[in-house]
């Protein structure tokens, strides 16, 4: 078996480093990245939209991060002794709660688009 003529055992060594990357400042844009997303996603579980159906009979509160917080119901709008009615309600409710989750996601996506652009832009020229 041949020996290497460099004499060294890393073989990325003549390249600067880790492939010419500066590995502390990775490191450094790792950590405010992982910062950002502890805010953003902070931020996420204290703002909050509505999803609204049938006209506002049925509004439901969801959290940033898609956990129910709130329902309301018009009032009037269902009669509670009516078991069709109340099959129906329920049926509004998962609607309503449908429509808000894709609000919090559609508000997740703004919130951390600009953080998960930042990633990809961080390890542009990584490993290429």
């Amino acid at each position: 078996m041949s020996e290497s003529g460099s004499g060294s055992e890393n073989p990325l060594e003549g390249l600067g480093g880790f492939g010419g990357m500066d590995l502390g400042a990775l490191m450094q844009q790792a950590q405010a990245m992982q910062d950002q997303m502890v805010s953003a996603q902070e931020r996420l579980a204290e703002t909050t939209v509505e999803g609204t159906v049938a006209g506002g009979s049925v509004t439901v509160t969801v959290s940033g991060v898609g956990e129910l917080v709130g329902v309301e119901i018009r009032q009037g709008e269902f009669d509670g002794n009516d078991p069709d009615e109340l099959e129906d309600l329920a049926a509004l409710i998962v609607a309503a709660y449908r429509d808000g989750k894709a609000k919090a996601d559609a508000l997740a996506s703004q919130v951390f688009g600009p953080i998960s652009g930042q990633l990809g832009q961080g390890l542009t020229g990584f490993g290429g």
